[in-house]
């Protein structure tokens, strides 16, 4: 699931069965969702944040993260700096931006798959073709 140097942060916080949430969630290392979020889901600090959206979760606004696993519904974007796992029962109404992206079969996408190239390194000078190129 995870490739080498994708080292998912461990789960640190839970939101419980039966559990609804409305407003924004800004969280810290890991976080699995398995009531209802109706907000966006967004990790910050220096390390990679870790999501896991369960089967029986459903969030509905903008999750931005890291890493991503979904097996529940999400009903907005999803933007992963890392990588995006949707598991079977995976149902996603947005587009999906992402490094890497493992899609089970059985998920389902109802909106754009987007790659996001990694940022040029600033050290790397491109050259201009020659003047005077023939045509």
């Amino acid at each position: 699931m995870f490739g080498k140097g994708n080292k998912p942060s461990p789960i640190d916080s839970l939101i419980g069965v039966g559990t609804t949430i409305e407003g924004n969630i800004s969280f810290v290392g890991g976080l699995r969702i398995d009531g209802h979020v109706k907000g966006n889901v967004k990790a910050t600090g220096s390390k990679p944040g870790t999501l896991v959206v369960s089967e029986l979760a459903k969030v509905e606004g903008e999750i931005d993260v890291a890493h991503v696993v979904v097996n529940g519904t999400v009903a907005g974007p999803i933007r992963a700096t890392e990588y995006v796992e949707l598991l079977p029962k995976a149902r996603v109404t947005g587009d999906v931006a992402y490094k890497s992206i493992e899609v089970h079969v059985g998920a389902i996408v109802m909106g754009r798959l987007l790659y996001e190239n990694p940022q040029k390194n600033e050290k790397v000078v491109e050259f201009k073709p020659a003047s005077g190129a023939s045509d």
